[in-house]
This record gives C-alpha cells, sequence and structure tokens, in this order.
C-alpha cells in the first residue's frame, strides 16, 4: 500500500472530506494547506514532505513510522487504525441512539426534512461521507419506530444507506436493500413500499450487479401498485437495465418504452435530490442502457438531451455521460480506446467525487 491509499483510507474512516483533512491540518498546524494538495497526495501525484508527514501523523493519529512505511501499512489499517477508530465512531452511535429514545428524536416532519437534505448531498458527495453520517440516523431513526411514519423514513434512509455499498458485493448492499423493502412494509404506505423497491432496482440494474435481486424487487413493485410514480418509473428501468445486460434486447426497449410514458405522468420538477427523476436524469439512465444495447444514434440523443438540462453542480453525471461514450466505443470493437476514453473521463473528476457507480461501470466497459 502506498501513501496516497493509506492517507485517503484513514481519511475516509473518519468520514472527513479532504477539504475537511485539509482544514484540520490548517487549524492545528497554521498552514494553509488545500483540498487540491490533499487530492495530489492521494493520488500519488505529490508526496507529503517531514513537515506535512508529521502533520497528518498527529491529526489522523497515527504513528509517523507508519505514514513513513517503517511499519507495514496495510497491517495497521487493520490491526490498529480500526481499533483506535471503531470505538469512537460506536461511542457516537450508542450516545445518539439513546438520546433520541430518552428525549423522543425529531418529529416526523423534521425526519423527513432531513431525508430531503440527504437526497441534495448524495447527488454531489462521496459514499463514505454520506455512509458515515446516514449510519448515524439509522442508530437514532431506530428508536422511533413505535410511530408507524417513521417506518418509511427509516425504509428510505435504509435505501441511501445501501447505495454507498457495491452491488456487485453480493452481501451488504442487497442486505440493506431487503431490510429496506421489509422496513416500508411495515409502515403500510404504498408509495414508500414501490420507492424503497424501484430505487433499490435501478440501483442494482444501472450497477449491473445481482441482477436477479434487481428483477425481484422490480416486480414486488410493480405488483403493489400499477399507479405511475417515480418509484414505479425506477423499478420499470431497472429491470431494462437487467434485460439489457443480459442480452434481452426486446424486453429491454419494451420496458424503456414504457419507461417513458411513466416519466410522461411523474417525472419530477426537482432537479439535484436523489428523490428525484427530472428529464436530464431519466435520459442518463436511457443512455447507458442504449449504450448497452448498441444502439448509437439513440444513446448519443439521451446523452444531448441530458447534457443540455444537466446542473452544473453535479459534474458526477456529466462523467457518467461520457463514461458512456467509453461503453459504445468499446461495444463498437475499440476495446483499447472505449476503456481509454472512460478512464479519462473519470479521472478528470475529483476522486472526492467519486461514486461506488461509476468505479462499476469503469470495470464494466474495461470488461467489454
Amino acid at each position: 500500500m502506498d501513501i496516497g491509499e493509506l492517507i485517503r483510507d484513514l481519511r475516509t474512516a473518519r468520514g472527513w472530506s479532504q477539504g475537511r483533512l485539509a482544514s484540520e491540518i490548517n487549524k492545528v498546524h497554521g498552514t494553509t494547506l488545500t483540498r487540491e494538495y490533499v487530492s495530489n497526495w492521494e493520488r500519488s501525484k505529490v508526496r507529503p514532505g517531514p513537515f506535512y508527514l508529521a502533520a497528518l501523523s498527529s491529526v489522523l493519529d497515527v504513528p509517523l513510522a507508519v505514514l513513513e512505511g517503517e511499519v507495514d501499512r496495510r497491517e495497521f489499517l487493520t490491526d490498529v487504525a480500526g481499533a483506535a477508530i471503531a470505538p469512537v465512531v460506536a461511542s457516537d452511535l450508542i450516545s445518539a441512539g439513546f438520546a433520541a429514545r430518552l428525549r423522543g428524536g425529531p418529529s416526523a416532519d423534521e425526519w423527513e426534512a432531513k431525508l430531503a437534505t440527504y437526497g441534495t448531498q448524495y447527488m454531489s458527495m462521496g459514499a463514505a461521507d454520506i455512509q458515515r453520517r446516514v449510519s448515524g440516523e439509522l442508530v437514532t431513526v431506530q428508536q422511533q419506530l413505535d410511530d408507524p411514519r417513521l417506518w418509511s423514513v427509516a425504509s428510505r434512509l435504509m435505501t441511501l444507506y445501501a447505495k454507498t455499498f457495491p452491488g456487485a458485493d453480493g452481501s451488504k448492499a442487497v442486505h440493506w436493500y431487503r431490510m429496506a423493502a421489509t422496513a416500508a412494509d411495515e409502515s403500510g404506505n404504498d408509495e414508500a413500499r414501490v420507492w424503497v423497491r424501484g430505487r433499490a432496482a435501478i440501483a442494482l440494474g444501472y450497477e449491473g450487479a445481482s441482477l436477479g435481486v434487481a428483477d425481484v424487487l422490480a416486480d414486488q413493485a410493480m405488483a403493489i401498485s400499477d399507479r405511475p410514480s417515480l418509484g414505479l418509473l425506477n423499478a420499470v428501468m431497472g429491470k431494462a437495465h437487467a434485460a439489457a445486460i443480459r442480452g434481452d434486447r426486446t424486453t429491454a426497449l419494451h420496458l424503456a418504452d414504457r419507461g417513458r410514458r411513466i416519466f410522461d405522468k411523474a417525472g419530477s420538477y426537482e432537479q439535484t435530490s436523489d428523490y428525484a427523476v427530472p428529464w436530464w436524469r431519466m435520459n442518463v439512465f436511457l443512455s447507458l442502457l442504449l449504450a448497452r444495447l448498441g444502439d448509437e444514434r439513440g444513446a448519443v440523443e439521451a446523452q444531448e438531451a441530458a447534457r443540455r438540462e444537466l446542473p452544473a453542480e453535479l459534474p458526477r453525471f456529466a462523467t457518467h455521460l461520457e463514461m458512456h461514450r467509453g461503453l459504445m466505443l468499446a461495444r463498437s470493437g475499440d476495446l483499447l480506446g472505449g476503456a481509454a476514453y472512460a478512464r479519462t473521463a473519470l479521472d478528470a473528476l475529483p476522486p472526492e467525487k467519486h461514486s461506488l457507480t461509476l468505479r462499476l461501470l469503469m470495470a464494466e466497459i474495461e470488461r467489454t
């Protein structure tokens, strides 16, 4: 393990952004370190000098010998860092849970406001930051489940939490998606029951992971209600992606057409929330679907439509569209060129804005 990987892993273990790490060093040592410099460290473009190695040692609470390479860094991460970091995090979570039980915790309306905030933050923040924040909220809300409305809140938080794990690992993400579906059932709210299943289906289908689970959850969502909704739209498009990956072109296109009809009735005006599917995001779904099917003309049209309305503050999704082009090149036979195009697009995005979905997409392109 090089020092860049170690700095990144220790930073994310604390739930810190690169900017937060720079800020902590500046606060303690009176420096003017920038986020970009931390990014260069983590990408091994620049190696910290003796002063900054000492600063990192004190701020991250890591022996200097580890940073200087005198102790096996990977062994330290598993044996020492985990033991040092985990109790602090666990203590905070336990305290938050008991406080919620003793004082009642946020109201249902306050929880809905929290969900709206997380939905917006998810679109621009890295998985590690969201994961740590949402884990604390889950500890709190589980103490308030005497109120059926909060089962709906919990189910949507679980779905967001699941998205911070790669669906391809076949365990954690799927475990949380299934628990979210069960929690939604406890709420008795059909809208929540459809939404959490649909969101899981599009997440897994888009990632190309656990396709059997994606199909099951999508089918459950469609069976609960056929009323046009964002949850149903996600379910249908997730199932379409699963069909495309399996090579079932007819089913994929049929479901895409159904998705377009649902979007016409249920598409959202909200532009920057994970709980929304505006016109640009629908076209991101279609762009990848059509690229997977080898429909270059349709995929390019979807990409252009998405770019026209894509909010400037969401560069990660512009990267998605560029990587879809890389997939198209690979599908057309230019395997090396397609992979290189996608890798260039991914590398142009700051590492802290990378999502697990982008990494899985890169792996899919390289496999092609």
